[in-house]
């Protein structure tokens, strides 16, 4: 998008949005033009800036789901490269919702079942979740929600503890989305609204809804990243 502005404009939009490419006096009118950054373009820097990062650690909730069935609505923990995964997994079944302390390391997955005192390996779909560990693979993970958001535009801009992000929504293929989260009816898209800080790069905020839980029923999952590239260590428990 092609703007006009003066330069105490183009100052406040260089303090206040991060980033702007260097604009160009226009000729005889005295006026400097700048191009903003797209939205596609910010989205593929925020894909590159988590594809980048040795670890983040996120936090998962949902809304609209259901009180029946197994199904994962929330979670917080902390995921590493390459692939490995150590937090707890809010997942509902028989009408219940269960914490579960999960780990994930290469590809094994592991539970502290309830009423249990120590870990075991586990089948995580039986539980209504993939394998976490596999949430950070740059090919599959969930920063393809960035590289492959159609319909993009730029939204608002707001303050998140004291940080700018800019809003950026898009649309989402729903059997995308099924590969990384869930979903009822993988052939309705899933619309997307993304929160990221444009001095850094991090996606802050991916707030997703569509028919997760149940086809032709809007539910929404709200998904939190920070500590891009914190030191995370994540070993295999002690099973037995």
């Amino acid at each position: 998008m092609l703007v006009r502005r003066s330069g105490l404009a183009l100052l406040a939009l260089a303090v206040f949005t991060g980033p702007v490419l260097a604009g160009c006096e226009s000729e005889g009118a005295g006026e400097a033009t700048e191009t903003e950054e797209s939205a596609a373009d910010l989205l593929e820097r925020a894909k590159q800036t988590l594809d980048d990062s040795e670890s983040v650690h996120f936090v998962l909730s949902s809304e609209g789901a259901p009180t029946t069935g197994t199904v994962l609505v929330g979670g917080e923990g902390d995921m590493a490269r390459p692939a490995s995964f150590d937090g707890t997994l809010q997942v509902l079944a028989l009408g219940s919702t269960l914490d579960l302390e999960v780990v994930s390391v290469d590809g094994t997955v592991y539970a502290q079942l309830p009423f249990t005192s120590g870990f075991t390996e586990i089948e995580p779909e039986q539980f209504g979740f993939g394998d976490p560990g596999e949430l950070m693979d740059r090919e599959t993970g969930i920063s393809q929600l960035l590289a492959e958001a159609q319909s993009a535009e730029l939204g608002e801009e707001r303050r998140v503890d004291g940080e700018v992000v800019r809003e950026v929504t898009a649309e989402l293929p729903g059997d995308l989305v099924e590969q990384i989260l869930d979903s009822a009816d993988p052939s309705q898209p899933v619309q997307a609204r993304f929160s990221i800080a444009p001095d850094s790069g991090e996606p802050r905020r991916a707030e997703l809804t569509g028919p997760f839980f149940e086809a032709g029923e809007d539910a929404t999952y709200t998904l939190e990243l920070s500590d891009f590239g914190a030191d995370v260590e994540i070993t295999a428990p002690t099973t037995g």
